[in-house]
């Protein structure tokens, strides 16, 4: 049976979240559903908040970094130590729709909020817990942190140049794949409750996530009993599909198969490489990578950055400039895709933006308008609503 549906409601709309996550995963997931429609609590910790709210440079009295992944939200400010919080929370959980946490294994079960217990409350909720190494396994009781994980999982090793050391990725990467995994799984999640009319739990790790993207590495060692090693801006199986340098600035380039290394000989005024015996495959091309680089860089060196960008543009071999994040953002794209986003009426943030949402759906859009909640902002509101839910569904006994 279809549900009533008002054009333009964003689909997760009437769907209530208990978000009891902080830093980066956890919010970022909650934001996602905040966007498309469902209602987030966020459960704070009374004094603090989020850990994310302490964390510099501040926008007045704002985190940026707390502003980036907390839209779409409420704030509940509650001490689960206490009584009375507990009781509050168990009485959320017993009217969610979701419960997404990312405690360390074992210490909301102290509280009293485990898996067992939580299914107890809500047999029709879905439990998401977003942890560092999973709920299984000789790992599980680990704490997670991106960078420890990067190096941990394996992708550091593939991460920097041949010749330097391992080094992390400039974001929180694994944390950004938690939380769309997380996401989706939770999706799944109610998209089997629809059917069956049974909750269930998502167990999503850090070190799953990023180990997710390894597929080619994993690959190499499995087909040649060898690691693979770390390439820089190079591809291992792919040339020339790597960074070149021109007169005024970088561009990286993609001849990702035979007709585009053509196009690309052709837009750069060296059509000679073609059919020249050390480049004819991309098996030769990629055994023969110092020379072709010679090659290229050569017949590259006349132009400059824009002006090769056009060429190889109007040839339509794929290629960008390396650009710094403010160039990137100033990018006429982001606004005409909605990717950098100011919150209504708000004269304290002044100017300041953050980043959009990239789901893009033509019938029922995320709605973008609620900026991140102040710590408790709507307690009082919530605890209202709570009550009168709560009143709403006692047996009466006359």
């Amino acid at each position: 049976m279809a549900l009533p549906f008002t054009p333009g409601m964003p689909p997760l709309d009437g769907l209530r979240v208990v978000d009891l996550t902080r830093v980066l995963a956890g919010p970022y997931c909650a934001t996602l559903l905040g966007d498309m429609g469902a209602d987030v609590i966020k459960v704070e910790e009374p004094h603090e908040g989020d850990d994310a709210r302490m964390w510099a440079p501040f926008v007045g009295p704002w985190s940026a970094y707390f502003l980036g992944v907390n839209r779409s939200k409420r704030s509940l400010a509650l001490d689960l130590k206490s009584p009375e919080g507990a009781g509050q929370l168990r009485a959320l959980i017993a009217q969610a729709d979701v419960f997404l946490e990312n405690f360390k294994p074992g210490s909301l079960d102290k509280l009293g909020f485990g898996i067992d217990e939580v299914r107890a409350l809500n047999p029709r909720l879905i439990h998401c817990s977003i942890t560092g190494y999973g709920r299984t396994g000789p790992r599980s009781h680990l704490t997670g942190y991106d960078p420890v994980v990067q190096a941990e999982s394996g992708f550091m090793d593939m991460t920097g140049t041949a010749d330097g050391p391992p080094v992390r990725t400039g974001v929180a990467i694994t944390d950004y794949l938690a939380a769309l995994y997380a996401f989706g799984g939770i999706l799944l999640a109610l998209r089997h409750r629809d059917r069956t009319g049974r909750g269930q739990h998502v167990d999503i790790a850090l070190f799953d996530s990023i180990l997710s993207t390894l597929s080619m590495p994993a690959g190499i060692l499995q087909a040649t009993g060898e690691s693979p090693r770390r390439a820089g801006n190079d591809h291992a199986a792919i040339a020339p599909y790597e960074v070149f340098r021109v007169g005024d600035g970088m561009a990286m380039i993609g001849a990702a198969n035979g007709r585009l290394w053509k196009q690309l000989c052709v837009a750069v005024g060296a059509p000679h490489l073609i059919e020249d015996p050390r480049f004819r495959t991309n098996t030769d091309r990629v055994r023969n990578r110092p020379a072709l680089k010679v090659e290229l860089e050569r017949a590259l060196s006349s132009f400059t950055l824009d002006a090769l960008v056009a060429r190889l543009e109007e040839h339509g071999v794929p290629c960008g400039r390396v650009r710094t994040v403010a160039e990137a953002l100033a990018d006429p794209q982001v606004e005409a895709r909605q990717m950098l986003i100011p919150f209504p009426d708000e004269a304290e943030l002044g100017e300041f933006r953050v980043l959009g949402n990239p789901i893009k759906l033509s019938d029922s859009p995320a709605d973008l308008s609620r900026r991140p909640p102040r710590l408790g902002e709507h307690t009082s509101e919530i605890l209202e609503e709570l009550a009168s839910r709560t009143a709403s569904t006692v047996p009466s006994r006359n």
